[in-house]
């Protein structure tokens, strides 16, 4: 007899699994204890009246936030007292298995829980306690319909432990966010919490910050964000920059050039790439001898390869929709359109030119972060969803978050029934309309979910020529989407869906969809007739209802189990019982409940798992049926060669299809294989981002301290020494023979105190002695200049100088990092690892960036014209008015912005234009003239990144203003070697008198 070795360690670990238990089971044993001690407390709860809970909340909130007691202090009674506020206001009460679920998110977890099973209500749990410590607890949805619906349904819960909860949503301005966000429990989106998160690294005044902590965070649907999305950067862009003509060129060549000669197509890779024969073509159609000869041509072989994309990877109502002349990308995991977004690195304005679209230009990067690293800088997160399992490696390795599989409050009864694969698209929707014509003939509900629109719509054209009444649910006609979901439960309903599982509902049953004969009369509760091979009679069906303490449950578990005719019967007959339902029964009746097809599979089982969760709910009946064919994305791409042979072995011809689990399982290890790529993407990814995050943890944290107004003359006087030590580095040479470089050091003086007061002869001190008499220089003008200002204005000034510097020099180092990012894979070529050469550059550029703000502020600092305080300015947005300036206003653009955004700093503007700097405004001062534009301008999430990752619009610039070009002079005009009456502290031939 052969062994089959291969199976052997599966065999094993089956055995050590049945001596010792899973994982997952020690967990819940662990758990257990705490579960009955809430259990124990409810009666205790239950017997208090609402002062005397809001009250022992309250005595619990003051011990936790004075240190006296932890959260797992508190834990028992709050949860107990919180499924009792719940029982009272919503008339619904945990299960003990939500309260489990309550106990591993409150541990930083990740709880699996199936559709059906209340992950709305389990949520109340962890964020009610959580909301005692007062940092804030975030509940993060994907969507803003569900982030007001949770909101608003379990408000009274909260308000009854005497705890306030808020929503974000995203049509909010700024002053509506804030006392969302000053309540205890916030709900909201990921895009609207991480995009508030880089709002407020950008807000100039601290009170305008929203988010003060980033402490708790329960994720809903948390395999969606942190995996599906994690691949898709934040981004808040500024205005845009670059001509859009070259798209259209690159369109125009991409559709003379042919695949196989002159480009490839990698689909797994999503990548267009030119072969030699079609550079060579390009540059002939450009009309230039070389792309690669002059720096000029170079984007161009880049921009061609996008339009390739375009044309021959993302397709019309897939992975887009055009709406009038808008390019609005669908969401690949749910099926929503996603408007504001946009692809990034010219992929969005080469898709815009395929589709005849006037191309717009592309955006400056002004902010950004990934999910990844925003969710990694709360305190604690945990996460709900009913597929986790299959990426839990990478949720411990990326987030270190563990998962546990929360069990259900009932049996699972759904049935999966094995896969069945055709040849082609067309056999495989001709057994789709008739496997729906059948379940319609038995009063089943039909749910069929399809991964884009022009399926859902294909499939909708092939049922309407069957003649099959179905409703369309996909991003074309998501604004019925609440009144599709609610009837696709009812009996005869049949639905066709796009990506149905990342919807966020809930398909309820109606009462004639469960045959009669399959209700338990006492209970109510449904048990169907399928797939019972044997009963387990020793163990009257305990593998069904392990926990089950109820006396009817594993009756109606060896109903449920027990379906081979006969048998049944016999087996309540020699049990001496009878069971509870009708003599008429028909044991071999076909599943009840709702029916759920899969027209393919996606690249990830969770997504398969959700569209399967949709039925089976709480107990419910239900079965699953994937359909599928060669022409499948799945199967041409990855598993085609071996299903071919299997099918080619077995005969199959057309019409015809296998069905067997063999070919399931090798179905589920093609998708396996993509998710192990997938996994490695966002993990080299991470990676990358890595540099950037701590990059940005460094600036953020400066930024913010200076907002908070801490230690900024210390910062300025660090600065000023690190600038000193580089001047005299570069003019004063180790050896004393060399000569000192007097002019650059003169000049540098000049440059940083605007006047040449006090300056050393630089040629006959040493230069230790040089530094410190530089250094004592700058402390005495920098107590000249505070005790001119005083105190408040000297702070003022100096925040506003430093954050204006940070902000900037960021914005111009994010661009440089997205060049360098965009290159460094080709050093592989030269057999250097590009992540360790980025992070090398990336090194180089950040301390470029910190040398680059501390000489713009020590520049400016001592030149600012602090007589501009009696400025005055009319609201550039209400009617693009003048703004007269003062007599001692500089005509140097960069020093005449220094002024303002110092009066800025002070307060010192109109009202109205303070609130348009508080929101992201900015003042832009150059030759001709003073404009404000506003960056964030709207408001709304954009998302962009990788060239798959959606980037946002361009905001609008306001009209410029004009500057008076003249300065004008009170009395006599000052000779030539006199004081500039600017107050630039520069001769007056150096500065006006330069320019009259």
């Amino acid at each position: 007899m052969a062994i089959d070795f291969g199976s052997l360690p599966t065999k094993i670990g089956k055995g050590l699994q049945k001596i010792f238990g899973s994982q997952n089971e020690r967990e819940l044993k662990l758990l257990q204890p705490l579960v009955q001690k809430v259990g124990s407390l409810e009666d205790w709860a239950r017997g208090m009246d609402h002062e005397a809970i809001l009250k022992r909340v309250a005595e619990w909130k003051a011990k936790i936030q004075a240190g006296d007691a932890s959260l797992d202090d508190a834990l028992p009674e709050m949860f107990a007292m919180t499924r009792v506020a719940a029982e009272r206001t919503l008339q619904m009460r945990h299960f003990d298995v939500q309260i489990l679920g309550g106990i591993v998110l409150h541990q930083g977890k990740i709880a699996e829980m199936v559709t059906g099973e209340g992950k709305t209500l389990v949520a109340t749990l962890p964020a009610a306690l959580n909301a005692l410590s007062g940092k804030g607890v975030f509940v993060v949805t994907v969507n803003d319909y569900l982030a007001q619906r949770d909101r608003d349904w379990m408000a009274p819960v909260y308000e009854y432990l005497g705890l306030t909860v808020g929503a974000i949503q995203s049509n909010m301005g700024s002053e509506e966010r804030h006392p969302q966000y000053e309540s205890d429990i916030t709900y909201g989106t990921n895009n609207e919490f991480g995009f508030d998160y880089l709002r407020d690294n950008m807000k100039v005044v601290l009170e305008d910050q929203v988010q003060k902590r980033l402490n708790y965070a329960i994720i809903d649907e948390v395999d969606s964000i942190l995996v599906d999305e994690a691949r898709t950067p934040l981004i808040i862009s500024g205005p845009p920059e670059g001509d859009t003509d070259k798209y259209l060129i690159a369109d125009r060549i991409a559709r003379q050039l042919k695949e196989g000669e002159d480009f490839e197509v990698k689909l797994k890779e999503k990548q267009a790439l030119l072969l030699e024969s079609g550079i060579e073509k390009a540059e002939k159609m450009v009309g230039v001898d070389s792309f690669y000869s002059d720096p000029a041509h170079m984007e161009w072989p880049h921009n061609i390869e996008q339009s390739l994309r375009a044309h021959h990877i993302y397709q019309l109502d897939k992975d887009y929709v055009v709406k009038g002349d808008e390019i609005i990308i669908v969401d690949e995991f749910t099926g929503r359109l996603m408007p504001g977004r946009r692809w990034s690195d010219g992929l969005h304005q080469a898709v815009e030119a395929k589709e005849g679209i006037k191309p717009k230009q592309e955006n400056l990067t002004l902010a950004t972060i990934t999910f990844q690293n925003y969710f990694r800088l709360f305190e604690k997160i945990a996460g709900m969803t009913g597929t986790a399992m299959t990426e839990a490696g990478e949720f411990s390795k990326i987030y270190k978050l563990d998962v546990v599989m929360i069990p259900t409050n009932r049996p699972l009864i759904r049935k999966d029934q094995d896969d069945q694969i055709y040849l082609s698209d067309k056999d495989k929707y001709d057994r789709i309309a008739e496997e729906v014509k059948e379940k319609l003939s038995e009063d089943r509900p039909v749910l069929i979910g399809t991964t884009s629109i022009e399926k859902s719509e294909k499939l909708s054209r092939k049922l309407s020529s069957v003649g099959i009444k179905h409703e369309v649910l996909n991003a074309k006609h998501h604004e019925r989407e609440a009144q599709i979901v609610a009837k696709a439960g009812e009996k005869g309903s049949v639905v066709v869906a796009t990506n149905m599982a990342g919807r966020g509902t809930d398909i309820k049953l109606g009462e004639d969809v469960v045959r009669k004969e399959c209700h338990h009369p006492e209970t109510g509760e449904t048990w169907c007739c399928i797939g019972c091979e044997r009963p387990e009679r020793a163990s009257n069906c305990a593998s069904c209802f392990k926990k089950k303490k109820d006396p009817d449950a594993w009756m109606g578990g060896i109903f449920q189990r027990c379906v081979q005719g006969e048998k049944a019967r016999k087996f309540f007959k020699k049990s001496g019982m009878t069971h509870p339902w009708s003599e008429e029964t028909n044991w071999n009746d076909p599943p009840c409940g709702l029916h759920i097809i899969g027209t393919e599979r996606h690249e990830a089982r969770r997504i398969d798992n959700q569209l399967r969760g949709r039925c089976g709910r709480q107990g419910d009946p239900g079965s699953t049926r994937f359909f599928l064919s060669f022409d499948d994305d799945l199967m041409r791409i990855f598993a085609r060669d071996w299903v071919k042979t299997v099918m080619e072995k077995l005969g199959l011809r057309e019409g015809e299809a296998i069905e067997a689990p063999m070919v399931s399982r090798g179905i589920a290890k093609a998708q396996k294989r993509v998710e192990d790529r997938n996994f490695e993407i966002r993990k080299s990814l991470l990676e990358y981002d890595e540099v950037m995050d701590k990059q940005r943890k460094f600036i953020y944290g400066q930024r913010q301290e200076v907002l908070e107004g801490k230690g900024l003359e210390a910062k300025l006087r660090g600065m000023f020494e690190d600038q000193t030590d580089e001047i005299l580095g570069l003019c004063v040479p180790e050896k004393e023979e060399e000569p000192v470089d007097v002019e650059q050091l003169k000049e540098w003086w000049l440059h940083k105190f605007g006047t040449d007061e006090g300056m050393p002869d630089f040629a006959e001190i040493p230069r230790e002695q040089l530094f410190d008499g530089m250094m004592a220089a700058f402390d005495q003008r920098l107590a000249l200049r505070k005790e001119e200002l005083g105190e408040e204005d000297f702070q003022a000034i100096l925040r506003y100088l430093l954050l204006d510097a940070i902000d900037q020099k960021w914005k111009d180092h994010l661009k440089a990092m997205d060049a360098l990012k965009e290159g460094i894979g080709l050093r592989g070529y030269a057999q250097v690892d590009p992540k360790n050469e980025y992070k090398k550059e990336g090194f180089q550029k950040f301390n470029l960036l910190k040398g680059s703000i501390g000489r713009q502020v020590t520049d400016l600092f001592f030149r600012v014209d602090l007589r501009a305080r009696d400025l005055q300015m009319e609201d550039p947005f209400a009617g693009g008015g003048a703004m007269p300036m003062a007599p001692q206003m500089p005509t140097d653009p960069e020093e005449a912005k220094a002024v303002i955004e110092a009066m800025a700093a002070a307060g010192q503007l109109p009202p109205e234009v303070m609130e348009a700097l508080r929101n992201g405004a900015e003042i832009i001062v150059d030759e001709e003239g003073i404009s404000i534009t506003n960056p964030n301008a709207p408001a709304s999430p954009e998302e962009a990144g990788s060239p798959d990752a959606p980037l946002p619009e361009a905001p609008v610039e306001e009209e410029a203003v004009p500057v008076a070009a003249e300065l004008p002079f009170e009395g006599k005009k000052p000779g030539r070697n006199d004081p500039c009456p600017c107050g630039s502290g520069k001769k007056f031939k150096k500065c006006h008198g330069k320019a009259s």
